[in-house]
């Protein structure tokens, strides 16, 4: 499909449609929540191929039909099906160094570079119509039918060397490996294959929300989890309680690792597979989405040679990321760095990183004592789980050395509290914890489908339950770069932005994700506050009065950016 803004260029350019009946579509499907494309073919105000023809001379891009066209089968699965559906290009012939391509957007700029990298070709680019693209992708859905068939055929009944047997049939491995590959180029963290009374339904987490993403029949439940398990080195014939594993391939250009968790449920076997990018360099510190003020306290803290650093937050509110970046600043040849992690995440080179393994007892605490014989100058400890761990933690801080850690808490304030609650003294606590970061992830507005909006009245009441409305414009002047233009703190009068949903966005209006955050630093005041076993409110509240930007307004700057939207800031923010 089209880009909006293109689409409207074309339209005016080739004269395609009268202005009326343009306006008119364009009103239907705001209020449908269709694109003006959909409408205006599916309405007959414009041929489709018309259409696609004058892209193709406005894009200078030569058209191509693909009704009736024959393709053969090797170069059609050159790209994977999935793919090939997501994002709407097909390959249909090839040389020895080309490789043509239909698209219906051939700007898709991200699209053509994977392609590029994944069968080394240069490609050639055509634009073709989603109808002609529609017909094409037919053929996929009977290849993987056959597939299908084949794999439900053998594996009926099977049991025993029988999964076995199913698990290594070419049908099942090209299934597994279709939603692996998928998965990766969507940029899922997670893969969720879940077993049903009649079907097997497949769900992606893509920027931190799960989307369904394909189904398939119950009779590929039994070869599918056989193969998983035997990539991960799991008994194929043990089905009554969960397991646990780990394995390695190769995915385009880059070693991808699948962390598996397979649970016994009502209807067969459940399967998550996380997905660890090994050869992923930490994120830098503006990549993460730091503001400048906050940006300004961390690296100073990460520069003292000993005390703690705790951020905190729920799960999967990128914490590890967070401490993987600042060790990629710490790594130096000067220092040695050492983790204990639950599990080991990402590998870094110059690091010792160490597992737990609680069979054995080598839990953090055990790894921490061991840690302070091995002469580190930082150490990060995956989370500060009980007391035990904290007391350590806080000992090691205290003696000279950098300690990195996280805990689960809702926000800074909370999290001193939280560690005397644990039993630790609130001396240790208050003399050795250098900064308090908590955080969470928000997604990213799609920059190919950007624009600019007012709040309305009822988003607008629903910021004024968390936020004083009336101090968003010193808000934003305080935190924005100079060219910041003031708009008062009417905020049904402040433009702000959100994504109207793309092809490249998979029509959700986000693409990626960061991180909001509040940074809570330690001074002689706190230090006297949480000696005196002050609460998270006093705490909170001094924090406040000292310049602390919590998440929500770290949040509402980001909004006002146009890098997320407001909504999004006060979904993940909600306590």
């Amino acid at each position: 499909m089209l880009l909006p803004k293109t689409l409207k260029t074309i339209l005016k350019k080739y004269e395609l449609g009268d202005t009326t009946s343009i306006d008119a579509a364009q009103a239907k499907a705001e209020k449908m929540n269709k694109s003006l494309e959909e409408i205006l073919v599916g309405d007959g105000i414009i041929n489709e191929t018309d259409l696609y023809e004058k892209a193709g001379d406005f894009l200078k891009v030569p058209y191509i039909s693909l009704k009736g066209k024959e393709i053969k089968k090797e170069i059609l699965n050159l790209i994977p099906g999935p793919v090939a559906g997501t994002h709407q290009v097909v390959a249909f012939e090839k040389d020895k160094d080309e490789l043509q391509l239909a698209m219906t957007d051939p700007t898709d700029i991200q699209t053509i570079e994977f392609l590029r990298r994944k069968t080394g070709l240069e490609p050639k680019i055509f634009i073709t119509s989603p109808g002609d693209l529609k017909e094409a992708l037919h053929r996929y859905h009977a290849e993987l039918e056959d597939d299908l068939q084949i794999v439900q055929e053998s594996n009926s009944e099977a049991g025993g060397s029988d999964l076995k047997k199913a698990a290594e049939e070419v049908p099942t491995i090209n299934i597994v490996n279709t939603v692996l590959e998928h998965a990766v180029y969507e940029g899922a963290s997670d893969i969720h294959i879940e077993p049903n009374e009649k079907e097997l339904s497949v769900r992606y987490r893509i920027d931190g929300i799960l989307k369904p993403v394909m189904t398939l029949p119950k009779n590929v439940q039994s070869g599918l989890i056989a193969r998983v398990k035997i990539l991960s080195n799991l008994k194929i014939d043990e089905h009554m309680i969960p397991q646990d594993g780990r394995f390695k391939i190769q995915i385009q250009d880059e070693k991808m690792a699948f962390r598996v968790s397979i649970i016994p449920v009502y209807d067969g076997e459940k399967i998550v597979l996380r997905l660890l990018h090994e050869s992923t360099k930490p994120v830098t510190l503006d990549e993460l989405g730091f503001l400048a003020k906050p940006r300004k306290i961390l690296e100073t803290a990460i520069k003292k040679p000993h005390g703690m650093i705790l951020v905190t937050g729920p799960t999967g509110s990128g914490k590890t990321t967070t401490l993987y970046s600042v060790l990629g600043i710490l790594n130096q040849p000067g220092v040695n760095i050492c983790t204990i992690e639950d599990p080991i995440e990402y590998r870094m080179q110059g690091v010792n990183q160490s597992q737990i393994n609680a069979k054995v007892g080598f839990t953090f605490a055990a790894g921490l004592r061991s840690f302070l014989r091995q002469d580190p100058n930082i150490i990060m400890v995956g989370e500060i789980r009980d007391q035990e761990t904290a007391e350590i933690a806080i000992h090691a801080a205290m003696t000279g050395h950098l300690v990195l850690s996280t805990l689960h808490t809702n926000n800074a304030p909370t999290t001193l509290p939280r560690l005397v609650d644990m039993g630790v003294a609130p001396f240790l606590v208050a003399y050795t914890t250098n900064i308090v970061m908590a955080q969470r992830l928000v997604r990213k507005i799609c920059t190919y489908c950007k624009k600019e909006y007012y709040l309305d009245k009822a988003v607008g009441d629903e910021l004024g339950l968390v936020f004083d409305v009336k101090k968003i414009s010193a808000l934003f002047k305080d935190n924005i770069p100079k060219d910041y233009k003031d708009e008062g703190s009417d905020v049904e009068k402040i433009a702000f932005y959100k994504g109207e949903g793309c092809n490249r966005c998979g029509q959700t209006g986000y693409k990626g994700r960061l991180g909001i955050y509040e940074i809570m630093e330690m001074d002689e005041e706190l230090i006297k506050m949480i000696n005196a076993h002050g609460t998270a409110e006093d705490i909170k509240k001094y924090a406040r009065e000292n310049g602390m930007i919590t998440m929500l307004e770290d949040g509402l700057v980001k909004a006002k950016m146009g890098i997320t939207t407001i909504s999004e800031v006060l979904r993940v923010t909600k306590e």
